[in-house]
């Protein structure tokens, strides 16, 4: 990533204050992997806030692919594209979304994080649909494209089983009839559960998986603060992955102290449930680093009182010792501040032996970093059921030399043909990655 022009700070009064002189004392990788580097906390008066502002692809350009790869604008001209579900028969689906408007702090927390998001190309309305793409005779390029759902409330996550379609709402989840071709649902949506919502809803994206049978969901709840900051009544049911039941319609928690969880995945190897996890923010550019990791049913991973493990986050009070004395540590640190956020296990035939079962995550990039993290896409390598190496970049480029962001990847997924799909939320454009035979 290249920062050629010098660092770019917020100049709104006291915000000039903030986090200008604080600056990272270890290179991002150093956060990476399954023992990465803790330094010491370093809390400063406000925010240290560096984020690349929002410009878009020029014509003609694209993200960098790693050698032995390409990589192809398969769809573009989308409104905030942040998820990606490729159904059975091939057809990709699109949650085009972004926040629901109340969804801010209020105060100078508030005022900041909605200058942050502005920045980042995040703060305009939410399209509130699924957009269908079909690529019937799979070259690269849908012949057909089509609103499958419209008139939802920020959706993010979805999941088929059988001839149920569910879509993860910010604030419920709903299910929706579907038979196979359908390139449109026009039928009521029916709700399964009510999902954590309210004015504040800091962390709004929810995201579900379905299980192999088809007899339980999983849904993604990301907290209503950086550090309950909030207090913990309003964290009810947030940092954490919910199991629901849809047929009796019922939800519990399966596993907590997950600050903000995203990406969902299987891992083909183990069978277990894996995800992707934001961290605080606000104690230095070096801490905390985001993470993938196994989640165990009733496991608790920490937030607010510690992080990877039992290191004690002093600005919560009052603190928790019997819970921090059993939060598990996460399987493998992404780098911190990288907002990792897409998940997908790779079973393809497409791409390189080399990338089978391994994770691709896509990530947001950084706002409270200096020099920035994040911003490309990366792979992770597998053996039996655990990460086994470093991680590798797949794309970058996605930060220009003027330190601007001309795309921030999002979610990814795996097509029909085993291309890896890839959601570009500032871009406004869906990749696809394939093996270079040139």
């Amino acid at each position: 990533m290249h920062n050629a022009r010098p660092v770019l700070c917020f100049s709104f009064g006291l915000l000039a204050v903030s986090g200008c002189s604080e600056t990272a004392k270890l290179p991002v990788e150093s956060g990476y992997g399954p023992a990465p580097m803790l330094p010491e906390p370093n809390k400063t008066l406000l925010p240290t806030v560096h984020i690349a502002r929002a410009k878009g692809w020029p014509p003609d350009e694209r993200p960098r692919a790693a050698p032995g790869l390409r990589v192809d604008a398969f769809a573009s001209d989308l409104d905030y594209p942040r998820w990606i579900h490729v159904l059975p028969n091939g057809d990709v689906l699109v949650a085009e979304s972004n926040a629901p408007a109340k969804a801010q702090s209020q105060g100078l927390r508030g005022w900041i994080a909605k200058k942050i998001m502005a920045r980042a190309g995040s703060g305009g309305p939410s399209a509130n649909r699924i957009t269908l793409l079909r690529d019937g005779d799979g070259d690269g390029v849908p012949e057909q494209r089509s609103v499958f759902l419209e008139n939802l409330n920020s959706p993010f996550g979805m999941a088929l089983v059988g001839g149920d379609f569910y879509v993860a709402n910010t604030d419920a989840l709903l299910r929706f009839p579907y038979e196979p071709g359908d390139t449109r649902i026009t039928a009521a949506g029916e709700k399964v559960v009510d999902l954590p919502a309210g004015p504040i809803n800091h962390h709004w994206t929810k995201n579900v998986i379905a299980t192999q049978d088809g007899t339980r969901l999983y849904v993604t709840s990301g907290s209503n603060s950086n550090v309950a900051e909030n207090g913990m009544r309003a964290e009810e049911h947030r940092a954490a992955i919910l199991e629901v039941d849809p047929q009796s319609r019922t939800m519990r928690l399966f596993a907590s102290g997950l600050r903000n969880p995203n990406g969902l995945a299987w891992q083909p190897d183990s069978g277990a449930l894996w995800t992707t996890v934001n961290e605080r923010d606000e104690i230095g550019s070096d801490l905390v680093p985001d993470y993938m990791t196994s989640v165990q049913d009733g496991g608790f991973y920490g937030w607010p009182y510690s992080y990877f493990g039992q290191h004690v986050d002093e600005r919560v009070q009052p603190q928790r010792p019997d819970l921090v004395e059993r939060a598990i540590v996460p399987d493998y640190a992404l780098g911190a501040h990288t907002a990792s956020l897409g998940l997908a296990f790779y079973e393809g035939r497409l791409l390189p032996q080399r990338y089978y079962y391994g994770a691709f995550v896509g990530q947001h990039g950084s706002w409270n970093r200096r020099p920035r993290s994040g911003y490309k896409v990366v792979f992770i390598p597998f053996r039996d059921g655990m990460p086994d190496g470093q991680a590798e970049d797949v794309l970058t480029g996605f930060v220009n030399e003027a330190g601007e962001a001309l795309g921030r990847p999002v979610g990814v997924a795996v097509d029909k043909s085993g291309a890896l799909l890839v959601a570009d939320d500032v871009g406004n454009v869906i990749w696809r990655v394939t093996p270079d035979d040139r």
